[in-house]
């Protein structure tokens, strides 16, 4: 992990650019803790880090107000990484298939979704290697936001993340329904109810199937990115009830 640049924020959170690496990331501790901080991972959504820094530092000075560190990786093919043909090309379908009112197929939905899983996951995983070798930061660990299928793919195959909130507000391959079953940590989901670009449906049934004991469904009126500051809040509080 290589760090390449650092400022302070006027709160007092330090936000640090690194590389993993070919991985851009963004690491933000708190002003000051008095042990290890707790860490929670930014899913980011797939615009690329410099689009999306607005709302994720945002969400990363609200954590770190609340004493926790955040950070976030640069998702496969977004940003400033190669491209993607395959990716782009199931994009360009997507949008194809959505802007003719026509149903957007499973092939459409597993070529666009489940590469991108399968890629993202371990590098996930190796960047929480990196980031729990500093010594500011401890556990436990939680995972907030991004494709909900990475989130529901690290739910299960990393036992380091303790609790996650996930956003449903993104295309969900069949096979991740299974993988959902196999989900046992706390879930706190959002739920924008009239997101333009997500199943409503899809997103209902995967929620059924996670198979937390603890899970809860929190649906807002309002479209993609119209989610409520109360919204954010609920999940803030969900955070440190599982890992403070």
């Amino acid at each position: 992990m290589h760090v390449t640049s650092e400022q302070r924020l006027d709160d007092g959170v330090l936000e640090r650019t690194f590389t993993l690496g070919e991985i851009p990331g963004i690491l933000w501790t708190p002003a000051s803790t008095p042990a290890p901080a707790p860490l929670i991972l930014l899913g980011p959504p797939p615009l690329g880090l410099r689009k999306a820094y607005p709302r994720l530092v945002a969400r990363a000075r609200h954590a770190a107000a609340d004493g926790f560190a955040t950070a976030t990786i640069e998702l496969p093919g977004s940003g400033d990484r190669p491209r993607w043909p395959a990716a782009e090309q199931a994009l360009a379908d997507l949008h194809r298939a959505m802007e003719a009112g026509e149903p957007v197929s499973d092939e459409i939905i597993d070529a666009l979704i489940l590469p991108l899983v399968d890629k993202a996951v371990p590098e996930w995983q190796a960047a929480l290697d990196a980031l729990l070798a500093l010594p500011e930061i401890g556990g436990p660990v939680g995972y907030s936001g991004g494709v909900i299928s990475i989130g529901t793919r690290l739910a299960v195959v990393e036992p380091r993340i303790s609790a996650a909130v996930l956003f449903a507000g993104s295309f969900v391959p069949r096979s991740m329904f299974e993988e959902a079953r196999q989900v046992t940590i706390p879930l706190h989901v959002l739920l924008q109810w009239d997101d333009e670009g997500n199943d409503r449906q899809a997103a209902l049934d995967l929620f059924d199937a996670f198979g937390s004991k603890e899970k809860t469904l929190h649906a807002n009126m309002g479209g993609h990115t119209g989610v409520p500051q109360f919204a954010g809040d609920a999940a803030a509080q969900f955070f440190t009830r599982h890992l403070k």
